[in-house]
């Protein structure tokens, strides 16, 4: 009797025709699948929420009404909302890779943030003399930020790699700790106004560089990019490594500057409100036309500081001595300390990085409020090692990648700003945000046991 299960020896020989062109494809071209399958599933998280948000609403998901998920005005705020997230994950990967965990991060930002507000509104103002509005007080506030979060992630870092506390331990106790110490610096009252210069690093209008310069931006960051493959090009020539064909190293490059002319169109599609725009024409003596004057947002201050902190902490992981015995101790702690490395010092110094990247955060997130309160920060400890969890940093140490952490931090607001943009309670965001942690961890272990 003939098996009608089997399929045909030739749809057989096609499907195995196909899959190897998907491997030959993803071999010339070098492309992480991991990465592949993040950026595909954070597409469709985009289109499912704009498809469902649009049947809400009863409109043509074609149409892309202000009122849906993918329109720029939402898309920008997106961007700007995972940039504080975004930049502590960059630092979340380090700690994450050397089979350590922070979980003071969200309580280290409060209580950062605070300082820098109680600073810019009453100690430089106060006691130090300084005018309102003397464009060294945000940078004094930002500079006592960064002295703060450096010895915090030091005086967490020495108690992990010296005294040998577990860092489950020292940070949990640092959650409460710092917690406490952000309410005991104002005794609970929220800090407000912060310095108009502070505030650009939160967005907004005038937080933003306009049509312009994010075109100039947009060019120089594509040009980086042809660069980035001409020299890596050569340097696989001058060290004998294999290379790209020529058409997987023009289709990257295609690509990645069609992404990123992409975004830039994008920021630039998004208008300032109307009453902010009457208000700057009739300040600078503009007539305002009969439909309106568009005024365009541009690429938003905190976006190009996450950009750049991702670039930044890219460089490290990837081309310095430290960051390679990062991912050294992270592998096999003890073949690492017997192959000389210092391995107490170099845990010290990436929990003093990581105070460093929350303290940049903790100034984009009190900037955007205009205020430092003492719930900032409150969870995003749980966020940012969300982010970096399913961004591809594997809990049991030893990979991880900067980029596909921001990515984690991107997908991750998105699902929280989709739910609300659906009106869909808080607890429930709670149980979803849960559910796609447990569900990267899943996909890690099984990824991992099939390598």
């Amino acid at each position: 009797m003939t098996d009608t299960t089997s399929n045909p020896p030739q749809v057989d020989t096609a499907r195995a025709s196909e899959l190897g062109a998907v491997a030959r494809f993803l071999k010339a071209t070098e492309i992480d699948t991991r990465m592949l399958g993040m950026i595909g599933a954070l597409l469709l998280i985009w289109v499912g929420l704009h498809v469902i948000s649009s049947l809400r609403l009863g409109v043509n998901p074609l149409d892309f009404d202000s009122r849906t998920f993918l329109t720029p005005r939402n898309l920008w705020n997106l961007s700007v909302q995972s940039s504080a997230v975004a930049i502590m994950a960059c630092g979340m990967v380090l700690v994450i890779v050397m089979r350590n965990i922070d979980l003071s991060v969200g309580s280290a930002e409060g209580l950062i943030g605070m300082v820098m507000g109680f600073a810019q509104v009453h100690f430089l103002v106060r006691f130090v003399g300084l005018e309102l509005g003397n464009p060294w007080i945000w940078v004094l506030a930002l500079f006592i930020g960064l002295v703060l979060g450096l010895l915090i992630g030091a005086f967490q870092g020495f108690i992990i790699a010296y005294l040998e506390v577990p860092a489950f331990i020292v940070t949990l106790g640092g959650l409460l700790v710092w917690r406490g110490a952000a309410w005991w610096v104002t005794s609970g009252q929220t800090v407000a106004p912060l310095d108009a210069t502070f505030q650009l690093m939160g967005g907004g209008p005038a937080g933003s560089i306009g049509a312009t310069w994010s075109w100039i931006v947009g060019i120089v960051a594509c040009l980086a990019v042809v660069f980035a493959l001409f020299n890596g090009r050569v340097q696989r020539k001058r060290f004998r490594f294999p290379l790209r064909p020529i058409w997987a190293e023009t289709l990257l490059g295609a690509v990645t500057c069609a992404a990123i002319m992409g975004a830039v169109w994008l920021a630039n599609s998004y208008p300032w409100p109307i009453g902010i725009v009457n208000r700057y024409a009739a300040a600078n003596n503009i007539t305002v036309p009969e439909g309106g004057l568009f005024i365009a947002h541009g690429i938003a201050i905190p976006v190009l500081m996450a950009v750049a902190v991702g670039l930044i902490m890219t460089f490290i992981t990837n081309r310095t001595r430290f960051g390679r015995y990062v991912f050294a101790i992270g592998g096999n702690p003890e073949a690492a300390n017997l192959a000389g490395i210092n391995t107490r010092w170099i845990t010290m110094k990436v929990f003093m990085i990581m105070g460093v990247l929350a303290t940049i955060a903790a100034a984009i997130s009190s900037a955007r409020q205009n205020s430092s309160t003492n719930v900032l920060g409150t969870l995003d400890e749980l966020l940012v090692i969300a982010a970096a969890v399913i961004g591809g940093t594997s809990l049991a140490g030893g990979s991880g990648t900067i980029i596909g952490a921001m990515l984690g931090a991107l997908l991750m607001q998105s699902l929280q700003s989709g739910m609300v943009l659906l009106g869909v309670d808080s607890p429930l965001q709670s149980i979803v945000v849960g559910a796609v942690l447990v569900i990267a961890v899943w996909l890690d272990t099984v990824y991992r046991k099939r390598v």
